[in-house]
């Protein structure tokens, strides 16, 4: 056994996020330190970084260039929260200070390692690299430096500091990685979130209840503990004590929970005061402290000393549910969300104020949470607010209950509240309590940081969907210039992909292709969907102008706009008159109490086409056929005069009136479209889904659910002069040559009679094809349309028939893609929307549908 395998290996815990300072003269193995415990990306060298800037890592005259590439290098590491080492000889005081200055302004913990190698070993070490040499005052100098560093590196400000004497000692040394304190990423709930207790015992046993949490008592018949049979765990956000009538009852509950492992627990800044007094510091005895001491005063001392090391253990924010949860007890912007600092601990405790006071001589506090724009939901409290809402992804759970006012916990991930009503005022508050609500819960305007630029969009069904820059200014334009209030704007309806190409003869599409993709993809049941002669309307129907004021902030009776987001009808008299005939049916219908709700999102077809897009059939469509009719005669003529003279025209004959038969025909067809309206008079409003209403996303239900409740709608609409229309439906079994040909026959039956074609869908609405492995693999498209003949005509052009080899050659993928994405941001917005986020959240997925829209792919798809 040699000298430097004769120690036992010293274990040296690094936090995982954390600046790791390597310290020790030059050859007293640092690299190779380094080397052999971290992953090279981890590691940032001054050697390296010289290299970088003067091509030779010994140019000692680009130190100072290096050593800003470094501290770059460094920072920009922190800031993406990786753990960083820096490999540098570090022993000057002034090297150490500006790495601690970095940390610091990133949060992390800096952890000094030293090498305290023997000069004479680092001599030979030297003297070994040809590439390494310089003076014999060196290496003593360091050391000289390093001495006097060692007893004052804590003081400088690292954490951690851990010194290896000798070879063998860093030779034997074992890194270990450790989570931050505050990472319980790992811990997925599902949660209790119970805002501040102030002593309240009698209310948290109550509001504990109401969770379904069973009490655990001791021999004295006081709560110790307390267990969800389901598993939930209770989590507290602080400010556990003071001012109420038992915090030794809270305490002992509290602390229960936490030690069996039913709950975790944050401090709040009463505790943190209360922790500091039972340890002896000096402290201001104010803010309801005195109850507190006064109530731990009758119990015993081995009482006392557990609640010291309860509070002393508190650890100030947790990052949960793999980051989408951060809990604290004041807020905590995102850049500090799983830092460690004491300007972290600090705005976790206190918050942030603006350095003003009130009218009671309280603190004004910043408003951090309306300009908050991270991913995580924040749950936090500290400042009693009437009643708990969302702002902008947080929730303030501090309802006042020691004052009078309530006991609040939030059920996640279901977002649902909990209240329990104060059984007195137990003190009096210095700021008289409020009725009114904190402030709008959409928090502040749109930003357009929020959607300009390249975006990526979390959605839960079809992951990230990226949004280019280019689309999302072309989004932009149309957003800031035509659209509605974006107030009113909670959804945006996908495209929809035509089915793969048909090779019947005659045919471009055909029901055969849908089917046979549903059933290759796993999906049975599908239902066909009458395709409507109009145009895609989203429609907004409120029960009475303040249902839609509170909860979209803009009184009035609803909005119907297109797929880009603009009104639908420039005449707002009409579209009241629109939306007061689908709300009168809602009533009689029972649907907005069947949804509890005091609005209903629609999904739907206005009618006639030619209400929305009359100029476009005039200067296109009827202009086309109108060219047609007046050229295709006199060339028939000429045609039959040249033939009577002898000349052989017969092919060119047919061509041209098989030509003229295509010109007819597609007039006929766009004709269908258009209709004279006058008033309501004419106008047919098809509603197809039910997309949304207060709470809920509907969109996910299965689609015969959403045809009879549409069927309900329609059928409780004045039938003397109707407005709205059924949509006609039939089940398909995929897998049943019977069920296909029947769908096959009615797709024939609907365009034989003029109709535009139908929409296949899955009948479960959201779908996964199966995969290789038999679980569920990639989403399925949404809706896939076919279109008849006939109507293919007048996208295609008149006489598309006679191409239909090249067209066969259409690409579809691309069209496909943007289905599947939109509609998977259209069940993100509507989610949000269900979930009482913020506008900005919400308006995330609608924008992202509109900047998609813009990608370039064929419009005839």
């Amino acid at each position: 056994m040699t000298d430097l395998d004769a120690l036992p290996a010293r274990r040296l815990p690094v936090t995982d996020v954390s600046l790791v300072v390597l310290i020790g003269t030059s050859g007293a193995g640092k690299s190779s330190f380094a080397r052999k415990h971290f992953r090279p990306t981890q590691v940032v060298s001054s050697d390296f970084c010289r290299g970088l800037v003067a091509d030779d890592e010994n140019d000692q005259s680009a130190s100072a260039d290096a050593f800003e590439v470094l501290h770059y290098i460094v920072g920009k590491r922190l800031a993406a929260g990786r753990l960083t080492v820096v490999d540098a000889t570090n022993v000057q005081p002034e090297a150490r200070k500006q790495l601690i200055k970095i940390a610091r302004e990133h949060d992390v913990l800096p952890i000094a390692i030293v090498l305290d190698v023997p000069p004479a070993v680092c001599a030979e070490r030297n003297q070994a690299r040809p590439d390494r040499q310089f003076g014999p005052h060196v290496i003593p100098r360091q050391q000289r430096e390093l001495r006097r560093s060692l007893k004052g590196l804590e003081r400088e400000g690292f954490r951690k500091v851990h010194v290896l004497r000798g070879e063998a000692e860093a030779a034997a040394a074992e890194i270990v990685i450790e989570k931050r304190y505050n990472d319980l990423r790992h811990l997925t709930g599902p949660f209790d979130i119970v805002g501040d207790i102030h002593g309240c015992r009698s209310e948290l046993e109550t509001l504990l209840g109401r969770l379904g949490y069973t009490l655990v008592r001791d021999d004295l018949g006081r709560p110790v503990d307390a267990v969800h049979p389901a598993g939930r765990t209770a989590v507290f956000v602080g400010d556990l004590v003071d001012r109420g009538p038992d915090t030794p009852g809270v305490l002992r509950l509290v602390m229960g929970m936490v030690g069996a492992g039913h709950a975790v627990c944050v401090p709040g800044n009463h505790e943190n005061k209360l922790g500091r007094h039972l340890d002896g510091r000096k402290v201001t005895v104010s803010h309801g402290l005195q109850e507190s001491l006064d109530q731990l005063a009758g119990e015993s001392e081995e009482f006392r000393r557990e609640v010291r090391t309860f509070m002393r253990d508190l650890v100030s924010h947790y990052l949960l549910d793999g980051g989408d949860l951060v809990v604290c007890h004041a807020g905590l912007p995102e850049k500090y969300h799983g830092r460690n600092s004491g300007r972290v601990r600090s705005h976790a405790l206190y918050g942030d104020t603006t350095g003003e006071t009130d009218e009671y001589g309280l603190p004004v506090r910043y408003p951090w949470a309306e300009e908050y724009r991270g991913r995580a939901l924040v749950v936090y409290g500290h400042t009693p607010v009437p009643t708990a809402s969302f702002v902008n992804n947080t929730i303030c759970l501090d309802t006042g209950c020691v004052f009078g006012g309530s006991l609040t916990a939030l059920r996640y991930p279901e977002r649902e509240l909990v209240v329990v009503e104060a059984e007195r005022e137990w003190y009096a508050p210095v700021r008289p309590r409020s009725t009114d609500a904190p402030g709008s819960r959409e928090g502040r305007p749109l930003d357009l940081a929020d959607v300009a630029g390249r975006r990526i969009v979390e959605t839960a069904l079809h992951g990230r969907v990226s949004v280019r820059e280019e689309n999302a200014a072309a989004a932009l334009e149309v957003m800031s210039r035509f659209a509605l209030d974006p107030r009113l704007l909670p959804y945006l309806p996908p495209t929809m992909a035509p089915s793969a190409t048909s090779r019947r003869e005659g045919y471009l599409e055909h029901p055969e292709e849908a089917f046979s993709s549903y059933l290759g993809d796993g999906v049975r049941q599908v239902v066909c969907e009458e395709k409507h002669m109009g145009s895609r309307a989203v429609v907004l129907v409120a029960r009475d102008a303040a249902a839609l004021e509170k909860r979209f902030g803009v009184a009035g009776p609803g909005a119907i706009w297109t797929r880009t987001g603009r009104a639908f009808l420039s005449d707002d008299e009409l579209t009241g008159e629109v939306l007061g005939r689908v709300r009168s049916a809602a009533e009689r219908a029972g649907l907005f109490e069947e949804f509890d709700t005091g609005w209903l999102l629609l999904d739907a077809e206005l009618m006639p086409w030619s209400l929305k897009a009359v100029e476009l059939l005039r200067r296109q469509y009827a202009a086309v056929g109108a060219a047609a009719g007046s050229a295709l005669p006199s060339v028939l003529s000429a045609l039959e005069q040249a033939s009577g003279r002898g000349l052989d025209l017969g092919e060119l004959t047919a061509r041209q009136r098989q030509r003229a038969a295509d010109a007819e025909a597609f007039t006929a067809a766009y004709r269908r479209y258009c209709w004279p309206t006058e008033g309501l008079s004419g106008i047919r409003l098809a509603p197809f889904q039910v997309l949304a209403a207060e709470g809920a996303n509907l969109a996910v239900r299965p689609h015969d659910e959403h045809l009879a409740w549409i069927d309900r709608l329609v059928a409780a609409d004045d039938r003397s002069a109707p407005v709205l229309q059924a949509t006609g439906r039939l089940l398909v079994d995929t897998s049943d040559e019977a069920s296909v040909a029947a769908g096959v026959a009615w797709w024939e039956e609907l365009t034989a009679a003029g109709g535009e074609g139908m929409v296949v869908k899955p009948l479960s609405s959201v779908a996964r094809s199966a995969s290789a492995k038999g679980g569920p693999g990639g989403l399925v498209q949404p809706g896939i349309k076919v279109r008849g003949r006939e109507y293919l005509r007048i996208i295609y052009g008149p006489d598309y028939t006679q191409h239909l080899d090249q067209l066969r050659q259409r690409f579809l993928g691309h069209k496909r893609s943007l289905a599947l994405r939109e509609y998977a941001l259209g069940l993100e917005a509507l989610d949000r929307l269900a979930g009482a986020e913020p506008l900005w959240r919400v308006h995330e997925a609608v924008f992202a549908v509109l900047a998609l829209e813009s990608e370039p792919v064929d419009p005839r798809l």
